[in-house]
C-alpha cells in the first residue's frame, strides 16, 4: 500500500503545471510535502479554514451532504482540495487553458 501512495504522489508531482502538494492530517499538521516546511504550515492552515467554511455552507444547505472536493482557481495558481477521513489532499498547480471565469 505504502508503495502505491508513493508511486501516486510521484505521479502528480511530474504532472503538467503541478508546484507541489501537501498532505495534511485532521489537526490541520502537514504530513508529507513536496514544498518547504513554511509554504506547507501556510497551505495546510489555510485550507482546514476553507474545508470549516465550505462544510458550514454546505451543511445549511443539505445537513446530509458533505465536502469531497473542493477546486480554488486565482489568477496565478489552482489548489485542489481532497478531504477525507483522516487526511486531506492539497495540490497547487498552475491553471491551464485561458478560460474566462463565469
Amino acid at each position: 500500500m505504502a508503495t502505491q501512495i508513493e508511486e501516486t504522489l510521484k505521479r502528480i508531482q511530474t504532472s503538467d503545471g503541478v508546484i507541489g502538494f501537501v498532505i495534511v492530517n485532521n489537526a490541520g499538521i502537514p504530513i508529507k510535502s513536496n514544498m518547504d516546511d513554511t509554504m506547507s504550515v501556510r497551505y495546510a492552515g489555510l485550507v482546514q479554514q476553507l474545508i470549516g467554511t465550505s462544510q458550514v455552507a454546505i451543511k445549511k444547505d443539505d445537513p446530509t451532504d458533505k465536502l469531497t472536493y473542493l477546486r480554488l482557481r486565482t489568477k496565478h495558481n489552482e489548489i485542489l482540495v481532497i478531504p477525507d477521513k483522516h487526511y486531506t489532499m492539497v495540490v497547487i498547480q498552475k491553471p491551464t487553458g485561458s478560460r474566462s471565469p463565469m
